[in-house]
């Protein structure tokens, strides 16, 4: 499936890129900034986005990408961090802003830019930035400013790489969706007109396909990533699809009766609940920090899940259902040392499983 790929900095506004990319029916995927050059070539790409981020590019343990994407000939756009990390791997020079800029800022666009094609020559912009580009790289044109800012964007048309110092997916950014929109339907030609739906339809296929005639095991919590995907692949394989429950104890009561309700009665789902309240209560006592308590409630839902799936007759996939946010904060762009907090359902997965995933 043709895709504009994002690249994340450590950005809070990197899902708001993918949220403005999918507004206007393109699909996007969103991996860290170290994601390993073959994984990035593997996948049918029509353009990169940079996101944003709040290191500088001089900083010791600043994020950084493989300087290979700058040869793919794929269109590229560096978003404020992303800006500045093009300048700094194609030859320009980043310094420290006189006037740091957070907020509002009046942008002075370039009539002869593809990327403000329909933008008005003025609009207000939103900011958040410490560094700017004081020189760009050989072969660029600047094709915006601000009063404070003398290079607030450039552009190298023959190479494929735009960058942008403020932030064009945020709500405060006046025509912000016009320039993702030029960059992804003109610059990229991205001509698909992705939708849920149409995601849906296609991931329903390949799941037929990939599962043919195996069971489907899902470790089914009631929460939205499980509970959606379960109800996904319901559609593709039917029964096909083996659901467990462990009830571990720390739900609100009622719970494991409206995972019955709903699951079993109203979607005929093949579930099984089951009750292993008293092993994690006993795992878990006298343990305070909640990093070794996820750690603990992972490890502890898998090795059940697993003696329990065992049981299952012509089991050969193991549903995982995962948010972008779970992957994102559990995958930091500066290594595990910065990692936000991690997730059972995305580190707690044992390296060696009789299943595949799916």
């Amino acid at each position: 499936m043709n895709q504009i790929l994002i690249l994340d900095f450590g950005s809070q506004y990197t899902q708001l890129i993918a949220r403005r990319l999918r507004q206007l029916k393109v699909y996007c995927e969103i991996l860290p900034c170290h994601t390993k050059i073959e994984e990035i070539i593997s996948k049918e790409l029509k353009g990169i986005i940079l996101s944003g981020g709040p290191s500088s590019i001089y900083a010791k343990d600043s994020p950084k990408v493989d300087p290979k994407i700058f040869e793919l000939g794929l269109p590229v756009l560096g978003i404020c961090y992303g800006m500045q990390l093009i300048s700094h791997n194609r030859g320009g020079k980043v310094i420290k802003a006189e006037k740091r800029e957070y907020g509002f800022s009046l942008l002075k666009t370039s009539k002869t830019s593809r990327l403000f094609n329909g933008v008005p020559e003025k609009i207000k912009v939103w900011m958040s930035h410490g560094d700017e580009v004081k020189k760009m790289p050989k072969g660029f044109k600047k094709s915006a400013n601000t009063n404070d800012i003398k290079i607030a964007a450039f552009e190298n048309e023959k190479e494929n790489l735009y960058a942008l110092q403020f932030h064009p997916e945020v709500h405060h950014t006046d025509y912000g969706l016009k320039i993702l929109k030029n960059f992804a339907h003109t610059i990229c030609q991205y001509k698909d007109k992705w939708s849920p739906a149409s995601f849906l339809d296609e991931t329903i296929d390949d799941i037929k396909k990939d599962v043919n005639n195996n069971s489907v095991i899902c470790g089914l919590s009631g929460g939205v990533d499980s509970s959606v995907a379960a109800v996904i692949i319901s559609k593709a394989i039917g029964k096909k699809l083996k659901c467990i429950f462990v009830d571990t104890g720390l739900l609100k009561a009622g719970d494991k009766e409206r995972m019955w309700t709903v699951f079993n009665k109203k979607y005929k789902f093949d579930l099984k609940i089951v009750d292993a309240s008293k092993l994690f209560i006993s795992k878990l006592k006298g343990v305070s920090s909640p990093e070794r308590k996820r750690k603990i409630i992972g490890k502890t839902f898998i090795e059940v899940f697993e003696k329990e799936s065992k049981k299952i007759k012509n089991a050969g996939f193991l549903l995982q259902g995962t948010l972008y946010p779970d992957i994102i904060e559990s995958v930091s762009v500066k290594g595990p040392s910065a990692v936000i907090k991690s997730h059972h359902n995305v580190c707690g997965l044992p390296k060696k499983m009789n299943l595949k995933l799916i």
